[in-house]
């Protein structure tokens, strides 16, 4: 199942793929109630699904893949499935960060730290110093995240740097908010996916999905491997992107 409107564009092989996509993973605790398991063992097994999906956007060329892992709605949990997140959140810093390194992965985390351990905090840091001046791909984990909370946190920057007498308010339109909020530096999200068969954004990266393509497919987020993620992107490549434009208006600009 992909997104309600029929994709019409270019043939797959000639369509490029999407600069940067973002993921919703959804469908961990699902995963393990229909298995007999705990919640928190699907969330292990998301693990996996996470290194195949990191591998193949490598592989593929992805210049920036943004991966929704705790949203700042999820602190809502049971303080036992929190406090297990946390750990799992802990032990990938600690033992996945190398290997991204080694395969010149640039990490960041986005979101607000504040809510974290400091030991959670200073591991982030680490992280991203390590792999800061690697070139491949821009592995981005949005932990503690809310697309409002981004947006208010730019909107406030802004109406500092006014108060300090270093900006105009009439200066203040979408470049301006654009260069305040998270990713400022990366492409806007192209592709937007979604696993499980939910079908919303659940206020994931709000400004940077402006003219996203969505993807919303059934399988549960242990279970999406490399060839959903193949499946994705060629859905990705039939779709038409029109950014307002007409059809008309879009041929004429295939064909210059």
């Amino acid at each position: 199942m992909t997104s309600p409107h029929s994709p019409r564009g270019p043939a797959a092989s000639e369509a490029p793929l999407p600069r940067h996509v973002a993921i919703i993973m959804d469908g961990n605790n699902r995963w393990a109630k229909a298995r007999g398991l705990s919640g928190i063992r699907g969330h292990h097994a998301g693990v996996e699904s996470v290194r195949a999906v990191i591998r193949r956007a490598a592989e593929r060329g992805i210049e920036t893949l943004t991966l929704f892992a705790f949203s700042s709605e999820n602190w809502k949990r049971p303080p036992s499935e929190v406090n297990a997140l946390m750990e799992l959140f802990l032990m990938a810093l600690q033992r996945e960060v190398k290997k991204l390194h080694r395969h010149g992965i640039r990490l960041s985390v986005i979101g607000e730290r504040n809510g974290f351990s400091a030991s959670i905090q200073r591991h982030i840091a680490s992280a991203e110093a390590l792999t800061r001046d690697n070139t491949g791909l821009h592995l981005v984990i949005a932990a503690n995240y809310g697309g409002r909370w981004d947006i208010a946190c730019a909107a406030r920057l802004l109406a500092e740097r006014v108060a300090a007498g270093e900006l105009e308010p009439e200066a203040i339109d979408e470049q301006a908010l654009d260069d305040e909020v998270s990713l400022s530096g990366d492409a806007p999200v192209d592709l937007c996916i979604r696993t499980s068969g939910e079908q919303r954004i659940s206020n994931f990266l709000l400004w940077q999905m402006a003219y996203a393509e969505l993807h919303f497919t059934p399988v549960l987020w242990p279970d999406f491997d490399g060839e959903a993620f193949d499946r994705a992107l060629a859905d990705y490549q039939g779709r038409q992107r029109r950014f307002g434009m007409t059809d008309e208006q879009l041929e004429a600009q295939q064909g210059e």
